[in-house]
This record gives structure tokens, C-alpha cells and sequence, in this order.
């Protein structure tokens, strides 16, 4: 399956230089726990990082860093993983594997961002895969008992 078919379009996203207490807010007022980082909000919305919930309390609350004055370009990690649309979702499965990360920006074939897909967007694909099979299954044991009566 391609990526395209299971990544989320609508992404929070703020520029290199947004405060870590704004990028906070952000996430609270969308519902999310990640937001990817940008060179530019407005134009060139090419992914330099992402951040999540989890560097705002590991990497400013735990750190007694000021939220107001610490810019989310010091929290993001490179390298920035990233996927590309057309892409399928087991190779993007082991990027995330392998670099331990459970949110990708997804781009298009110019590298602007167009989605993010999260370990949650692929196992809820993955489970609505497995339960088709499921019912597939049983829908040929029905045929079959509907055939030999």
C-alpha cells in the first residue's frame, strides 16, 4: 500500500524560530502530539524536524529551560526523518523502526510537506487489512457450507 493512501493531510507546523511555549500550545489546541518544524510557515513548507510532546517535557521542562525563550530549531534531532508519498508503507515502517521515531513528515516529489503518518495512522490500516482478511475467511467457510447443503 502506498503512503499517500494512509497518511494524515492536515499538519501542524510552525517555523525554526517559534518558542517552545507557543509549539506547546499549538499541540494542545490541535489535539496533537507532534508538530513539524519548517523552513518557511507561509512558502517553503519543507520539513527541517519535527517536535513532540515528549522533547518539550525531556528537553525544556525537565531542562528548567525557559518555554518563552527556547526556540523548537534547538529541539529538533537530525537527522530529519522524513517519507515521500509515493513511497510504501513497509519501507517507511522500518525508517521508523530503525531510527526509533513514531511520526514522519510525508512530502511530495518537490520535498514540500503534505502529510504526517504516525504508528498510529499504520496499525489502524494494518488492523482494517487484518480484519478483511478475517472476514474473507469466514465468507468462503459460509460459501462453502451454503454450496454442500
Amino acid at each position: 500500500m502506498l503512503l499517500k493512501e494512509v497518511y494524515t493531510p492536515d499538519v501542524v507546523c510552525c517555523s525554526r524560530d517559534t518558542d517552545a511555549l507557543t509549539a506547546a500550545g499549538m499541540m494542545r489546541h490541535r489535539h496533537v502530539g507532534a508538530v513539524v518544524v519548517v523552513n518557511d510557515i507561509d512558502e517553503d513548507r519543507t520539513p527541517v524536524g519535527i517536535i513532540t510532546d515528549r522533547d518539550l517535557v525531556v528537553e525544556v521542562l525537565a531542562e528548567s529551560r525557559d518555554p518563552r525563550d527556547t526556540r523548537v530549531a534547538s529541539l529538533v534531532r537530525k537527522p530529519v526523518v522524513m517519507a515521500h508519498e509515493t513511497e510504501e508503507t513497509g519501507a517507511v515502517i522500518e525508517r521508523m523502526r530503525s531510527h526509533g521515531v513514531r511520526r514522519v513528515p510525508v512530502v511530495d516529489h518537490k520535498g514540500v510537506l503534505v502529510g504526517i503518518v504516525t504508528l498510529d495512522d499504520l496499525l489502524a490500516q494494518f488492523v482494517e487489512e487484518a480484519a478483511a482478511l478475517v472476514q474473507t475467511s469466514r465468507r468462503e467457510l459460509q460459501e462453502e457450507r451454503h454450496q454442500r447443503r
